[in-house]
Parts: structure tokens; C-alpha cells; sequence
């Protein structure tokens, strides 16, 4: 071999060797931290149990406002959306064919009086004339009979009188109740009424929202006896009785109220009452319908809206296990709690659900009392991953007067 090529060789071996070394010469990265989550303890406690249904939420009354006489709509005399008044002026239909109609149906009344102030003078005379024999009885008939058909023809004519105005006062739609009127669904200038009645838009009342929610039949049977001979409550009574259920009280006959959780999980601040039960079970569901009526008074609720009524049940769950709610995860209806052992392992265990207690959770099987479960940082917590855990403040676990809530 060349002297060049040795040196050449040398050199590149003596660089591996320095690299080879620096590389013995470095410490190995320490491993990552264990990620830290917050835990809380399985605990037991005695609830008071209550079923959620899902409801649907509708005005009090709702009056579809119509037209009732065929024409072309001129004016639409509200907002969009607007509240309203009773009698207010919502819709303009075009008025003069109506206005027309209605002098023609006068004519003809005046026409028909005319006649009749004809008849009875002439009716006179011919009794008279009949006392002294001086008209013969078919004569005397036929004056009663004319006399007879001009008193009709005088009816028949102010009565297409009345229709006729009627139908001139059908081109002002007027809304039948005070509430919030939705969007209109005919723009002016459009036919209406060609057809039958047009729909043209709905006055909703909302200062009190009718909720409709079913219960299934054994719910039912653990609900307070009072739902069961549920004594006569209209609007004015439940008017008077929410004032008490604002305070935290009870109407005048026991009654807790009943509360609605919206779509977006929170509380609605206001309580409602259980105004009627329906006469049967739905035997195709096994449910029977309610109806709550709650108070609207922000207008935070509306027709169509979808929320849970919670309703105390009779008893009380004793000794119950339970989890805080945000330390389950739900995924295609299963449940799982992340338990992190004595050895700081997470162990991932599918678990078995009751009612829902307000921000606690009733577990049926699964976990043991003094487990503790992951409530925070759960994203971390994977099976068999060692963490830190921090315990989570005892408050947690102690919600003031949780409400006990049926399973979904």
C-alpha cells in the first residue's frame, strides 16, 4: 500500500475512534416526568333520586295567524320576530273588491226594508177590509204570505250585510294574543287565501313555556303521589305559585316544583310546575306524557327548544357510590373511569352507571369506595401509565342538595 494511502487510512480511523469515544462519554436522557392529574376518591353517599325525561318546550298558546279572505297581501305591519299585542294589526289584504261587496250588500237591504214598508201597510188595509167582508180570504192570505217574504227578504239581506263586512274586516289580520310573532311566511304583494286559509305567520305566547316530557311507566309509579291525583292547576294558579318556587319554597299544596336543564347542560334558574298528565299509557312506548309549565320572564326560552325536566322521585338513594361526572368518559354509550392504583398506574375499567346526582355521578359496579379516579388531566391518563396524582378538593364530592337524576 502506498505511504499516502496508509496515512490517508490512519487519519479516517483515528476520527471514528474520537467519535466512537465522545459518544461512551454521554449520558443517556433522563426519562420524561410522569404526567400529573388530579384524583378523587370513590365515596358514598345518601341522594335524594330524581328522574330526567327529555322535553320539548312550546309557547303557551300558539295561534297561527291565517288569511281568511282571498287577495293580494299589501302590508306586513310588524317586525320580524317582534313581540305583539292582542288586536294588533299584523297583515293588510288588498280591500276594495271586500269594500264593493260590502256596499252592494247594503243596497240590498235598503232594497229589501223598502219592500216591506210596502207590505205592511198593505197587510193593514186588507185585515181591515176583511172585517167587513170586503176582500176575500185568498186575498187576505196573500198579503200575510207577501208580508211574510218581505220581513225575510229583509233578514237574508242583513245577514249577507254582516258577512260582507265580515269578510272587508278579514283584510286587517290582527293578532288573537299578545306574544312574540314569528317570521313571516308570505311577503306582500304575494295571492293569498286562494286556496283556503294562508298561513302567514304564528303568534307563540312566551311568557310561560309549556313543556311536554314523557315518563316511562315505572317512573311513573315511584313519582310523588301528588302527580297521581294531580289536583286542577291553571295558568292564574301557577302564576301565583311560582313566586314561592323563585324563593326556594314549595307551592301552597307541597308541590317541590320541577326543574329543566337545557340543551347546553346548564340549570335553568326558574322552577316549573306539573300542570297535567295524560289520561293513558302510550302502549307502544310505555310512557306517559306531561306537562310542566315554567316561567319565561328574559325570554330565554322558546318554542321547539329540546332540554331535561328533572323530577324528585319518592325515597331516598342510600349509601350510593359515586364519581364526580366529569371523571367518566362516554364513548357509543359504554363508561369508563381511569383508577389510579397504589402504584401510581392508571388502569382503565369499564364501569356500570346509575342517576346522575347534579356534578356526581352514581356508579353501579366497577370501582370499590376510596378509589381514587382521574377528574382532571384525563387526557394524560392512559392504561398502565404511571402519573402523579394530586387530590382534588373534598368539595367535589359534597354538592349542596344534588339531585339524584335517572341514567340515560
Amino acid at each position: 500500500m502506498p505511504v499516502r494511502s496508509k496515512l490517508y487510512l490512519a487519519v479516517a480511523l483515528a476520527g471514528v475512534l474520537s467519535v466512537l469515544g465522545g459518544c461512551r462519554g454521554q449520558k443517556a436522557p433522563p426519562p420524561p416526568p410522569a404526567p400529573e392529574v388530579t384524583v378523587a376518591p370513590v365515596a358514598r353517599r345518601d341522594l335524594p333520586i330524581y328522574v330526567d325525561a327529555v322535553a320539548t318546550l312550546d309557547g303557551f298558546v300558539n295561534a297561527e295567524i291565517r288569511a281568511r279572505v282571498r287577495g293580494f297581501l299589501e302590508q306586513q305591519r310588524y317586525p320580524d320576530g317582534a313581540p305583539v299585542k292582542e288586536g294588533q294589526l299584523l297583515f293588510t289584504i288588498e280591500r276594495s273588491e271586500y269594500e264593493a261587496a260590502v256596499a252592494t250588500a247594503r243596497a240590498a237591504v235598503a232594497r229589501a226594508e223598502s219592500a216591506r214598508a210596502h207590505a205592511r201597510p198593505l197587510l193593514a188595509r186588507k185585515r181591515e177590509l176583511a172585517k167587513v167582508d170586503g176582500v176575500s180570504q185568498q186575498e187576505l192570505e196573500d198579503a200575510q204570505a207577501q208580508d211574510s217574504d218581505s220581513e225575510a227578504q229583509v233578514q237574508a239581506a242583513r245577514a249577507q250585510l254582516r258577512q260582507a263586512e265580515l269578510n272587508l274586516s278579514y283584510t286587517q289580520v290582527r293578532s288573537p294574543i299578545s306574544g312574540v310573532a314569528g317570521l313571516a311566511l308570505v311577503r306582500p304583494g304575494n295571492l293569498v287565501g286562494a286556496d283556503g286559509p294562508t298561513l302567514l305567520t304564528t303568534v307563540s305566547q312566551v311568557d310561560l313555556i309549556r313543556v311536554t316530557f314523557p315518563l316511562s311507566e315505572g317512573d311513573y309509579l315511584r313519582a310523588p303521589g301528588r302527580l297521581r291525583q294531580l289536583p286542577a292547576r291553571d295558568a292564574a294558579w301557577v302564576r301565583q305559585q311560582l313566586p314561592r318556587l323563585d324563593r326556594g319554597g314549595e307551592t301552597v299544596d307541597g308541590d317541590p316544583g320541577v326543574e329543566l336543564v337545557l340543551s347546553d347542560g346548564t340549570v335553568y334558574r326558574h322552577r316549573g310546575v306539573v300542570v297535567a298528565v295524560n289520561r293513558q299509557i302510550d302502549p307502544t312506548t310505555g310512557t306517559l306524557q306531561l306537562q310542566a309549565l315554567f316561567p319565561n320572564p328574559e325570554r330565554l326560552l322558546r318554542p321547539g327548544q329540546y332540554g331535561r325536566v328533572r323530577l324528585r322521585q319518592e325515597g331516598v338513594g342510600q349509601g350510593a357510590l359515586v364519581v364526580p361526572e366529569k371523571a367518566l368518559s362516554q364513548i357509543q354509550g359504554l363508561y369508563t373511569l381511569a383508577v389510579v392504583g397504589a402504584d401510581e398506574k392508571v388502569q382503565l375499567r369499564q364501569v356500570k352507571v346509575g342517576p346522575g346526582a347534579g356534578a356526581l355521578r352514581i356508579v353501579l359496579d366497577g370501582v370499590k369506595e376510596g378509589e381514587r379516579v382521574v377528574v382532571d388531566g384525563l387526557q394524560a391518563a392512559r392504561d398502565g401509565v404511571r402519573v402523579t396524582a394530586r387530590e382534588a378538593q373534598t368539595a367535589a364530592l359534597t354538592p349542596a342538595a344534588p339531585p339524584v337524576t335517572a341514567a340515560p
